[in-house]
């Protein structure tokens, strides 16, 4: 019987993306731990943010519910596949949004998590069954923004939300329906070399 708990993996040109795993914590926290990052993230994530935070979180949050309403991949450059440095994490439930990520500042501005997208997106239409997919960034988030114009994302509006950095008040909301995503990008799932 297949564990449900458990993931697809998979790899595109430069990078492996797979399960957080709790063997990740240490580079997980070597590269989210930076208000760079952090900042752009909902106010519900702490600021400073606590010592053992990052091992508890993969602990009590992250594979409990893994598969179960909640998807997170690691992103791995194939040239260091022991080293996280980033995450993509899907939620089943809109809050309203259904995905967030973070990238290590160091990796920025060189298309990986525009990469990264597509396997994922394709999972969550052709394998999960969403029909419609909702994302948010903060206003002035430009690479965030960005990447949600890169694959198809139609906006939708600005609303008033809180993040770690104070300065940023507002959000805005993109749609993405299986529709969409079909007419835009049709690569099935299986053509990112799944590696169960």
């Amino acid at each position: 019987m297949k564990d449900k708990s458990k993931i697809p993996s998979f790899e595109t040109e430069r990078l492996i993306l797979r399960a957080v795993e709790l063997s990740d914590a240490d580079a997980y926290k070597k590269h989210f731990v930076d208000y760079e990052v952090i900042r752009y993230l909902s106010s519900l994530v702490p600021w400073p943010y606590p010592e053992h935070g990052v091992h508890d979180f993969i602990k009590n949050v992250i594979i409990p519910n893994q598969g179960q309403g909640r998807w997170v991949w690691g992103i791995f450059l194939k040239d260091e596949p022991q080293e996280l440095i980033g995450c993509i994490d899907l939620w089943k439930e809109g809050k309203p949004e259904h995905r967030g990520f973070w990238l290590a500042k160091k990796h920025w501005s060189k298309g990986i998590m525009t990469e990264a997208m597509p396997p994922i997106l394709s999972y969550a239409f052709d394998s999960l069954g969403f029909e419609e997919l909702i994302f948010a960034n903060a206003v002035g988030n430009v690479a965030s923004r960005r990447i949600k114009e890169k694959t198809g994302c139609e906006f939708i509006k600005i609303t008033k939300a809180k993040y770690v950095d104070p300065k940023f008040t507002e959000q805005e909301l993109w749609k993405l329906t299986r529709e969409q995503w079909a007419k835009n990008y049709n690569t099935p799932t299986d053509d990112y070399k799944s590696i169960l």
